[in-house]
């Protein structure tokens, strides 16, 4: 049996399926450690009580439910109205104890016995104890919510005890290796107040309370939502200085879509924070009236997903021909202004398991052969230069957000030079998030930032389609590598694991990965103190403004 307690450095156990993290870099606005840090810094001041942060976001959450969404917005929102039973370290990016003082995990690795910390309230007074996270992950785990992304982190779960009110028991199906990194989400994971989720009912997700350092006030359909301090904070994780309530009094969330919209915002100081493309972001990293924190997504951050529903990507030379045709380099060059790399597989660079040998087996740019592969498959160009067969031209749609219509175009353009028809629909994430799950469409745009590579079980597993299997892949191999993946604790054999499964993923053409960015978020120096966890979720535990 291993123990963890929030004193402990991460012991054998642990680093076998944390060590992955090694890869992520956390930010610190100010700091001078090994994290880079763009921009001017003012002068050290003294901590100050008071102000508000106002940062900026691109897409409006569709809940506040952390168990009712799988929307990056949402977990981003939620995640700074609760906590988990274990929190990601910023600078040394262990998974340690947080809402749990310690736990433990039998030597089958099957049962995992958490003591929960005293002293711990919801937003609304009730008391959080076992029983309450026992609710909380049991709601998850129902037919209602098992398909989101809270539900499946935790479908290694096969039963849940709470003997007391500090002893809460996970009893697995199975050794799960990433279920050490969903338990420290502090948005997915966090316990619920079942006694609001009573009083609310279907409109909870409108009125969320959790135990975390900001509590819900407002929100405003299409504008902003605004949350206030929770001045009975006193349980802090043990990365943060300030162990009481945070110190601003508000933090508004605005959204905003546009860039140039959002760039103006940033630039009449009406936000203070905003995610930055990097092809905007020099003028910003020279001007000291700005910070700029900055990390390589943990992910990636644009692949196209084929529909293998349709009859004309169930023929592997035609998946092959598309991933041939696309230049990714033009997309690092002009869309990223180089401030990313190209993506090969399904895993990005900064992602544990990622196999560095894939340069030499990954699909390279080569019109000539995309245009062979297609003909071979009898795909003919007519008179107006669009491949077809059997009087059916290839002409396929291509679901985008409005943000990504400059890479929307770049891939319409390719692949026009290879005879291939590209009409693009831009919409809503939120929409384009639901033709996906409803497997209605032919190319879709996504991506995708994990601390794991088991997010490729819920990505590509067969048992997924209709959840977040998007494209449908039904591969009995892939199925079982993926399967081994999870449930395999040793490092060196998840590496080997994973290896496996991206030959298999690059050599099935299910996708066209082009490419992971680098993250930039500029910061107004009038807030200071600013973290950034290794999933790029900000920290304000430790922030100020200073008018």
């Amino acid at each position: 049996m291993i123990i963890y307690k929030a004193s402990f450095r991460q012991v054998v156990f642990l680093l076998l399926i944390a060590v992955f993290m090694s890869v992520a870099t956390g930010c610190v606005q100010g700091s001078s450690n090994d994290q880079k840090v763009d921009g001017m810094k003012t002068d050290p001041t003294t901590p100050k009580k008071g102000g508000t942060i106002t940062m900026a976001m691109p897409e409006e959450p569709d809940t506040l439910d952390a168990q009712k969404s799988s929307m990056a917005a949402s977990d981003s929102v939620v995640a700074f109205l609760g906590g988990g039973l274990l929190y990601i370290d910023p600078l040394t990016q262990e998974r340690k104890p947080y809402l749990a003082e310690k736990y433990t995990v039998s030597d089958d690795g099957k049962t995992w016995t958490f003591t929960l910390r005293s002293g711990v309230t919801f937003h609304d007074g009730t008391p959080l104890t076992a029983q309450a996270f026992k609710a909380t992950f049991e709601r998850a785990l129902s037919k209602e919510f098992v398909a989101q992304a809270s539900g499946a982190q935790l479908s290694d779960v096969k039963s849940i005890t709470a003997p007391d009110d500090k002893t809460l028991i996970l009893e697995l199906k199975e050794p799960s290796a990433p279920l050490i990194s969903s338990l420290a989400r502090q948005g997915r994971q966090q316990p619920l107040s079942m006694e609001a989720i009573k009083k609310f009912g279907d409109q909870y997700g409108r009125n969320p309370v959790g135990v975390g350092p900001w509590k819900f006030e407002s929100w405003k359909t299409g504008e902003s939502i605004t949350l206030v301090r929770n001045d009975a904070f006193a349980w802090a994780d043990a990365s943060a200085e300030n162990q009481g309530p945070v110190r601003p009094d508000k933090l508004v969330i605005k959204f905003i879509k546009d860039n140039h919209t959002l760039m103006a915002a940033l630039e009449s100081g009406s936000i203070d924070i905003a995610g930055v493309p990097a092809k905007e972001v020099k003028k910003y990293k020279s001007n000291n009236k700005y910070t700029v924190l900055e990390q390589l997504k943990s992910g990636l951050g644009f692949f196209i997903e084929l529909n293998l529903r349709k009859p004309i990507f169930q023929d592997i030379n035609v998946r092959k021909a598309l991933n041939m045709a696309i230049n990714k380099e033009v997309f690092v060059k002009s869309v990223l202004q180089g401030e990313g790399v190209v993506a090969d597989g399904p895993l990005a660079e900064s992602n544990f398991g990622y196999d560095k040998s894939i340069k030499d087996y990954a699909y390279k740019f080569d019109q000539e052969e995309a245009r062979r592969l297609l003909e071979a498959s009898g795909w003919k160009l007519n008179e107006q230069g669009v491949r077809e067969k059997d009087g059916k031209l290839f002409s396929v749609h291509l679901n985008v957000e409005e943000v990504q219509s400059d890479e929307a175009q770049l891939v319409q353009s390719m692949l026009k030079e290879i005879g291939v028809e590209v009409i693009i629909d831009t919409m809503e994430f939120g929409t384009l998030l639901q033709i996906a799950g409803n497997g209605d469409f032919d190319m879709t745009s996504m991506g995708f930032s994990t601390d794991d590579p088991d997010l490729l079980y819920r990505l590509m597993h067969s048992s997924q389609i209709g959840g977040v299997n998007h494209s449908g892949i039904n591969n009995k191999q892939l199925d079982a590598l993926l399967e081994k993946g999870r449930m395999t604790v040793s490092n060196e054999e998840r590496v080997n694991v994973y290896a496996d499964v991206q030959k298999l993923a690059v050599e099935q053409a299910y996708w066209i990965p082009i490419y992971t960015d680098k993250q930039f978020t500029v910061i107004n120096n009038r807030v200071q103190g600013v973290k950034m966890n290794p999933l790029g979720i900000l920290l304000f535990q430790d922030s100020w403004v200073n008018e």
